[in-house]
């Protein structure tokens, strides 16, 4: 992995990205999910990280990146759209495709709210959800969704970590290698409880902006996806005007890790296809 640099978001809170990869060639902004941290996208890296120009972000609360104590700095809208554009900036990705697993989904929406979509080449939601608090809806949740268990937000550390053992087992259909689901249990665990609980605090519907940007988009979610259901990226693809949907069978809520051979392909073939990086 290469040095952690940090971008300066609105609030001054500081967001840790690595850059992998030629910065002359297509950029990819690569957003991770719920409680992880850049990490995650190793497989993709590997096999990408010579073809493409590679950022990885930590969201704030996360992993490298400050970790403000106040609610209010996880329940704007506003400030998770400023941390993709201070990245952005920092990194000078010029029309990057965004992709954000899970989570990260409501990262881009918020950027596309913010800041809207004409200087992106794409997007590409991963296990995306379509909203959260109030706005989700029950055929949105899946039966292994982080806000079913209340210990993943508790501040006793030894029954946070049990449930974190339990989430990040269930983000697979199938047992990950011991490195990877090692890696993935540590990463969460440096997610504090105060952080986990303000990431679903406020009342947020993505929909409409998904339904509003003019941007090329792809939806890959498994159809064994047990956090966040199938029918939400059916849901997700059918909202943008210009929206591909494709299923993955027998893989569950981490494509890009079940699956990182075919993942890579789709995604290399998605960011060729709408001319990433050409203005």
């Amino acid at each position: 992995m290469s040095d952690t640099e940090f971008a300066a978001s609105s609030d001054g809170t500081r967001i840790a990205f690595h850059r992998h990869g030629d910065a002359g060639r297509p950029p990819i902004l690569l957003i991770h999910g719920w409680a992880q941290q850049s990490v995650c996208w190793a497989p993709l890296v590997e096999r990408l990280g010579d073809r493409f120009h590679l950022v990885t972000m930590d969201l704030r609360g996360h992993g490298g990146s400050d970790k403000p104590e106040a609610p209010a700095a996880y329940t704007d809208t506003s400030l998770w759209g400023d941390d993709v554009r201070a990245v952005i900036d920092a990194a000078g990705l010029s029309r990057p495709v965004l992709v954000g697993w899970s989570y990260g989904s409501r990262v881009i929406a918020a950027h596309l709210a913010t800041h809207g979509d004409g200087h992106l080449a794409g997007l590409v939601l991963a296990g995306g959800i379509l909203a959260i608090g109030k706005a989700r809806e029950e055929w949105m949740v899946g039966q292994a969704s982080p806000g079913l268990d209340r210990d993943l937000y508790t501040e006793d550390v030894p029954r946070r970590l049990a449930a974190t053992v339990r989430f990040v087992e269930a983000c697979t259909a199938r047992p990950l290698d011991r490195a990877t689901y090692a890696t993935l249990v540590g990463a969460n665990m440096l997610c504090p409880a105060h952080v986990r609980r303000a990431l679903f605090g406020a009342d947020v519907d993505f929909r409409p902006v998904y339904a509003a940007a003019t941007c090329p988009a792809l939806v890959i979610h498994g159809d064994a996806d047990a956090v966040v259901t199938p029918r939400t990226g059916e849901a997700a693809a059918a909202l943008f005007g210009q929206g591909r949907h494709l299923s993955y069978e027998g893989v569950g809520h981490a494509p890009f890790l079940e699956a990182p051979d075919r993942f890579a392909s789709d995604l290399a073939d998605f960011v060729e296809e709408v001319g990433a990086g050409r203005g």
